[in-house]
Formats: C-alpha cells, structure tokens, sequence
C-alpha cells in the first residue's frame, strides 16, 4: 500500500525501513508537517502515517478524502490532533498505538526530576566552565517525599513503582481507576491531597477537554509551596503562563517538560540560528529552575522499533480488510 509519511526524521526512518522489509509497503517520506499547505502531497495515497503535531481537522481530512486517503495512522498512543467525528462521517479509518514503551516515557520523566531537583543542568554549566561552586544547587532526598501521579495508565503506573524504589510516597488521580496502580500497594488521593501534600505531580494524562490546562492558575494556588511539576504528557495540559506566575513568586519549586502546548511551532526542528519569536516559551525557558526536552520521551530503540512495527503492521491489516485492533473512533 502506498503511505504519505509526515513529519518524518532521518532517524525515524531508519526505523520505518527495517520495519517495512517485513510489510512490503511503498513509503514516501515528507520533512513537513501536515496541514491545508502540505495535504496535496498526500494526493493518490490511500493511507497517511502521521506524528502528535500533524494536523487532521476536518478540513485537513476533508482534502485528504477527495485525494484518495482511506486511513490515517498515527504513530504516537495520543489522538488529539485528529478530529475523529469528521473522520467517522468521512469513512477514514484511523489507527494509533497503543503501547510502545511506557518504561522509555516513565524512565524520562524520572530523568527530569532528578535533574530539576538536584539542578544537574545548572551544574553541567558551570563544570564546563571550571566552576565548581556549590551555591544555589541544594535539592532534597526523594526519600519520604508525597508524589502525585495524574493519569494512572501504563506510563504512569511504570513512573509510580519507580518512585516507590526511591521509597516515596505515592499517590494518584484518575476518574478511571488502574488495578495496576492498586495492586502496587498504592492508593487515589482524596480530594485535595494532592494540593495540600504533593511535593512532585508528575503528569501522564491524555489531552482532553476534561485534561485541558488542568495545571492552571487555581491548581497552582492550592498546590504545595515549592512544588515541583514534571509533564512528558501533551503541552496543553498546563496553562503556561499560570506556570510562569507560579515560578516567579516561588509558589512552584520547579517544572521539568517535553512538551509544551504551542509546540508545533518549536520542536523537532533546529532553530539554534533563528530568533524564537514565542515570548512566552522564551519567558519560560528563562527560569534557572525549569528543564524543557524538545519531545524526546518516547525515543529510544525498543519504542522506535514497536512505534514503526505497530503502525505499518495496521497499515497491513487495513490493507487485507482484517480488524484493526488500534483503531480509534469518536465517542
């Protein structure tokens, strides 16, 4: 079958390649991104494979239609980018994946709050410039500390028993509660817990209109002094300019991310010689105690290798007529 793949990296498609010698499709790689501007390369393709910053709103998939496309396969478990009503009406199947690695997510988030908390960055910079001053780079033991996971998934569950190696406290939110978590021996927060104890929230939700800026200005009023966030999630589940307020009168310990919610815009592209004309990211970024990954969770070799299996493998399924176990629907 013939795929339109969008957003594609040099080292993504390496991935893809060893994937496809076993499913025998016709790949066509774009460096863009999808929307209105690039849809018409998508012309003649049945099926377009897309990453979490493509576009498919119904006007996208309306194009995307007349041109022929009859699945739309994304290579990422989040779906918010897609608009699966107008999808449905149209008869495009659309297909994600489910599970890839929650560990290479869970052990990046971790990352992050080592490095937030013990200020490994601001550390990194100074050694490199032969100071080795301690001053200003004081943390705290994980060790007793209250950690709040907010979605408890795969991800979240694998970034909980973690936290219990290092002998911390953990606690969850989640309407849908995990029998993975519970069975962890761990608990779900009453209702205002997490303001009142947590010493690190740790965000592994999917983006909702119910998730939507769920860090926000009242959250952060109620959170505990000092706090310290972590997202490897989607962007806009924090109010970023909340954020900010938050860190500047030290109400917020901290904010360690991979992603942010204007992102499109900034990642998976090197802009080191151009000016970033986002304000607000560059009022973010300027904060000695905030760490931003440019959407780098998920990358690692046994997540690229199930990521570009699982998709091409739908793509197959599609192809045959057989059940697409990955597909997602509206409602």
């Amino acid at each position: 079958m013939e795929v339109a793949i969008y957003s594609s990296t040099p080292y993504e498609r390496q991935y893809l390649d060893e994937a496809n010698k076993t499913e025998q499709h016709k790949l066509k790689y774009h460096d863009m991104s999808l929307d209105m501007d690039t849809v018409g390369l998508a012309a003649g393709y049945g099926a377009v494979c897309i990453f979490v910053n493509d576009k498919a709103d119904a006007e996208v998939l309306e194009a995307l239609h007349e041109g022929g496309t009859r699945l739309v396969a994304l290579r990422c478990t989040g779906f918010n980018n897609v608009d699966l009503a107008a999808a449905g009406k149209l008869g495009i199947r659309v297909v994600r994946v489910v599970n890839y690695s929650p560990n290479s997510v869970a052990e990046h988030a971790v990352a992050l709050l080592l490095a937030i908390n013990r200020k490994v960055h601001r550390a990194y910079n100074r050694t490199r410039d032969s100071n080795f001053s301690l001053d200003g780079l004081i943390g705290f033991d994980l060790c007793g500390k209250t950690v709040a996971v907010v979605g408890t998934g795969k991800i979240g569950c694998v970034f909980a028993k973690i936290m219990q190696g290092f002998g911390c406290n953990v606690i969850g939110h989640d309407p849908y509660p995990s029998k993975q978590f519970e069975a962890l021996g761990l608990r779900y927060a009453t209702p205002g817990e997490i303001g009142e104890k947590a010493d690190i929230i740790a965000l592994f939700c999917p983006l909702t209109p119910q998730t939507h800026h769920i860090i926000n200005r009242e959250m952060l009023k109620r959170a505990k002094p000092g706090a310290l966030l972590i997202n490897t999630s989607r962007g806009a589940l924090i109010d970023t300019e909340a954020v900010i307020e938050a860190l500047k009168t030290g109400q917020l310990g901290g904010l360690a991310i991979d992603v942010y919610e204007q992102e499109a815009d900034l990642f998976f592209r090197d802009l080191s010689s151009e000016i970033i004309t986002d304000d607000i990211f560059q009022r973010l970024v300027s904060f000695p105690n905030v760490i931003v990954t440019g959407h780098q969770a998920y990358l690692t070799r046994e997540a690229l290798t199930t990521i570009c299996e699982t998709t091409l493998q739908s793509v197959t399924a599609f192809e045959h007529g057989k059940p697409l176990e990955n597909e997602v629907k509206a409602g």
